[in-house]
């Protein structure tokens, strides 16, 4: 199989090769060539072993990365794939295969400075790799630190407050997105924008790439260590672009463990005991830098109740003294589904129908996903798997030995059309509302959305002026309660100095 790499002036890579195979095996040792020390990093973050040369600061991701079983998940997810679609298993077999090619050859200016710092030799991916690191990427990305942090504040303040510090707050970032429908353009054909808000990041989380074969020619953004292209994409006839739904997938579990002769035993909802899956792991922590042969070796316990893995406490109860355990229960470990056999359908897509049904088989994280194609298709709805279960599981962590906080199937993801030829995403109630808890607030998306009706019709070459926005909607809260500080009827008196401080504030055009 033979295969191509052109760089642009940009340097980005663009990859032709005779089979989707061969082009995977060429995506993944392009990728390994520009990104070994993020593969090499997201690699241990997947298996739990980073602290063995990152030190004692990685420690506490590898022990939840070890206790969430997230290595063996991504084992049965592969399995799994294996024997359902066993094509889009090879396919990923030939990614790993090129970057273990890449990981072992020799870059002409040396290998990544992090290495010789480091000490660390590239290791060798296996073929469920790639899905470990997508589950590392994405493990914290849905909702169970909220449930944690909703019941940090309520044992501290109250149920009342947790409201007041919902991401539904003013100073809550996120992604935008829209779709532009053909009649409100200037060619008659849909516009989409993708406009995901990282952290900045080196390297960043997307890698910019162009995979062609004879089955696909597609330009987007990868995530390096998945083969394919899967959050931003566009075949020439269709084109697609996410933001996170900010539905609510992840639950708790308080669970009550005791330890037996024969191991470790979970009290269930029908009131008896049911023996826990137990073994230990052990984990290797690095010196500090200059001590890198103080190396240690610490032992990390790992059990799974028939909820999931515990990822907090054990049967002595939990760090603060709580007679309790957390265990997790996600789609991936509970269905051995991770959603891998939607990558190779959307790159083969040529309409919305096609992105469509490709996105039934997506499982997490869960997007809110806009589409359009060349013949006038345009597409708005959710895509992943949100169980359905009481609302208690969503809000915080409930309590595994009673009855009435079981799944009981799997949401419908929903679906909507534009409203005056536009549709606008930016993590907001909306779309999704009936699958989540908290959102973003509403007013990148407001923004957005006047922006998009200020004008009748919208070319390519105009949606720039939307991303490129400076205007700073979040402030409004802030100044419009400024604004009412000297209103009636209980005015606030204010120094020469804070008035001035006010006066200035509110003559500010809110734009950054």
């Amino acid at each position: 199989m033979s295969a191509e790499t052109y760089r642009d002036a940009w340097g980005i890579p663009h990859l032709r090769a005779d089979t989707a195979a061969g082009l995977a095996r060429a995506q993944g040792r392009v990728t390994a060539r520009d990104r070994a020390w993020q593969l090499e990093v997201e690699r241990h973050r997947a298996q739990g072993t980073s602290a063995s040369f990152l030190g004692p600061g990685a420690l506490s991701w590898d022990r939840l990365a070890r206790r969430a079983r997230l290595a063996d998940t991504a084992r049965r997810c592969f399995t799994a794939l294996e024997a359902k679609d066993p094509e889009t298993a090879a396919w990923v077999r030939a990614y790993v295969d090129g970057v273990n090619e890449g990981l072992a050859e020799t870059p002409e200016d040396g290998p990544a400075p992090e290495f010789a710092r480091t000490g660390l030799v590239p290791g060798r991916w296996e073929p469920w790799t790639p899905l470990g690191v997508w589950l590392a990427t994405h493990l914290l990305f849905a909702g169970f630190p909220a449930k944690l942090w909703r019941e940090h504040i309520t044992a501290h303040l109250g149920p009342e407050a947790v409201a007041l510090f919902a991401a539904d707050g003013p100073g809550t970032a996120g992604s935008n997105g829209w779709l532009v429908g053909g009649e409100r353009t200037t060619t008659g054909h849909a516009l989409i924008a993708g406009d995901p808000h990282r952290y900045i990041e080196d390297p960043g989380v997307y890698q910019q790439i162009h995979l062609s074969c004879p089955e696909f020619d597609v330009v987007g953004l990868a995530v390096p260590g998945v083969p394919g292209i899967a959050h931003f994409g566009h075949t020439g006839t269709v084109a697609w672009a996410i933001t996170n739904a900010m539905a609510d997938y992840q639950d708790l579990y308080r669970e009550r463990l005791r330890r037996t002769g024969a191991g470790v035993e979970a009290l269930g909802p029908d009131g008896t005991w049911h023996r826990a899956a137990r073994h230990t792991e052990t984990v290797e922590v690095a010196g500090e830098p200059g001590e890198r042969d103080s190396a240690e070796v610490v032992e990390v316990e790992v059990i799974e109740t028939d909820r999931g893995p515990v990822i907090a406490g054990g049967p002595e109860g939990l760090d603060d003294g709580t007679p309790a355990a957390l265990s997790l229960r996600h789609p991936p470990r509970v269905t051995a589904d991770l959603g891998f056999g939607a990558l190779l359908p959307l790159l083969r897509a040529r309409t919305v129908a096609d992105v469509d049904r490709a996105l039934d088989a997506w499982t997490e994280p869960v997007n809110v996903v806009q589409a359009a194609d060349t013949e006038g298709g345009l597409l708005h709805r959710v895509a992943g798997r949100v169980p359905v279960r009481p609302e208690a599981n969503r809000l915080r962590p409930v309590p595994a030995w009673e009855p009435g906080h079981e799944w009981t199937g799997w949401h419908t993801p929903p679906r909507a059309g534009l409203t005056d030829g536009v549709a606008v995403m930016a993590n907001q109630r909306g779309l999704s509302t009936s699958l989540g808890v908290e959102f973003a607030p509403p007013h990148r998306a407001d923004r957005i959305a006047a922006l998009l009706a200020g004008r009748e019709h919208w070319s390519a070459a105009d949606l720039p002026a939307i991303h490129t926005d400076t205007h700073l909607a979040s402030a409004g809260p802030l100044l419009d309660h400024l604004a009412a500080l000297t209103a009636p009827p209980a005015p606030v008196a204010l120094t020469p100095e804070a008035a001035a401080l006010r006066a200035r504030l509110l003559a500010w055009d809110r734009r950054m």
